[in-house]
């Protein structure tokens, strides 16, 4: 397993036994570390910065994060059940759960029964999202799909591993790495398809 950190992070802040680790490997601590299991050869330096070109535009990847928490809510919210009858005899039960055991056999209420609770605040990873366009001086990538969490939570972004690469055009292995004098592009976009939709 290999271990990436980002964003700087104050020592002040830093507990001793992290701050250590930090200090032996030579770099500043950092608010956020994350593990990827990758083979021996991708190992890359300690110390090494990637950035936004580890990826290409046309890729596939799959993003992981928290999502939204919604606090403690009902089954037609959670679940989607339509509720109960408006009227016809329903009192002040109209978006309760309704029955949820069986008869006396079981006898029980069965594992995993949709009921009130929780929402949200989980892990959850959204696959094979395309990557159509980089923007290298911000770091940034441009998706097509939505990802999980907050504004300004952290993502986990890898390899779709259900989307494997183009052997005719591989990425760049183990990572991206600029030469000396090399030019920075300020964006870099997958190129248009030369099939127009609109042809008939």
């Amino acid at each position: 397993q290999m271990q990436l950190g980002g964003f700087e992070k104050n020592p002040r802040n830093t507990t001793k036994p992290l701050l250590g680790e930090f200090t032996k490997l030579g770099t500043t601590p950092k608010r956020k570390l994350v593990e990827f299991k990758v083979t021996l050869d991708a190992l890359l330096p300690v110390g090494l910065k990637i950035d936004a070109r580890h990826f290409f535009p046309g890729q596939f990847v799959d993003i992981q994060g928290i999502t939204k928490g919604k606090g403690f809510q009902g089954v037609m919210k959670r679940w989607g059940f339509g509720g109960q009858a408006a009227t016809h005899g329903v009192s002040k039960t109209h978006r309760h759960l309704g029955a949820a055991g069986a008869c006396q056999d079981p006898g029980k209420v069965w594992k995993g029964k949709k009921m009130p609770g929780n929402m949200g605040n989980k892990n959850r990873t959204a696959e094979c999202l395309k990557i159509f366009k980089i923007d290298v001086k911000r770091s940034l990538l441009y998706l097509k799909g939505s990802v999980p969490g907050n504004n300004g939570g952290f993502l986990k972004i890898r390899d779709a591993l259900k989307r494997p690469f183009d052997e005719e055009t591989p990425p760049p292995f183990p990572t991206y790495v600029a030469g000396e004098g090399e030019e920075i592009p300020g964006e870099i976009e997958l190129p248009l398809s030369e099939n127009d939709p609109f042809d008939e």
